[in-house]
């Protein structure tokens, strides 16, 4: 970890060590008022449990750099303990809490390759690709005359998940899902 020279260090996107947890900094604004110190005005999201904080740092309040790792890992399954990857270099095996995925567990399917956040060798976040093929298991069947504007229904996926696609997805077809928004990009087949 290195500690930041100045507060003009404190930039959006930067992740650093608040309170002896990493947060990524969103906002960070300079402001010097008359006869006043300056301070870096910022807004910080925790990266554990993304929660926003807004703070200002005064000058010379010492400000550390979060040493974060990223790793590329498979996704095995899923059990009550939580969800079991593997690193793609040391094939080593470890287990991330259901806490920690929430509902974004459902985007995981056999095989797909996540980056994993780690602090203190831990892990601590997944990042998903930006798109995901699903399969469809259940699509109710389109209504005729039904087709005015965007007209969408509910159609679940091979993992479980639920999203609002257009009215000629069927079952057995293969989508693309936006992991970000968790919604219908496209139709692959």
């Amino acid at each position: 970890m290195s500690v930041l020279p100045s507060l003009n260090s404190i930039k959006v996107g930067l992740t650093i060590l608040f309170n002896g947890e990493p947060y990524q900094v969103q906002t960070a604004n300079f402001v010097r008022m008359q006869q006043r110190k300056p301070v870096m005005q910022t807004k910080m999201k925790n990266i554990v449990n993304g929660k926003v904080l807004e703070y200002s740092f005064k000058a010379g309040e010492k400000v550390e750099e979060a040493d974060l790792e990223r790793k590329k890992c498979d996704y095995l399954y899923t059990d009550q303990t939580g969800s079991y990857f593997m690193d793609a270099e040391s094939y080593e095996q470890f287990v991330i809490e259901q806490t920690l995925l929430g509902d974004r567990v459902k985007l995981l399917k056999e095989g797909t390759q996540v980056d994993v956040l780690y602090f203190d060798e831990r892990p601590i976040a997944v990042s998903f690709p930006p798109k995901i093929d699903f399969k469809v298991t259940s699509a109710p069947p389109g209504i005729k005359g039904d087709t005015a504007g965007n007209a969408t229904k509910q159609v679940t996926l091979e993992t479980g998940l639920v999203v609002n696609a257009p009215l000629f997805v069927k079952e057995g077809d293969t989508i693309r899902v936006n992991t970000d928004t968790l919604e219908y990009a496209e139709r692959v087949t």
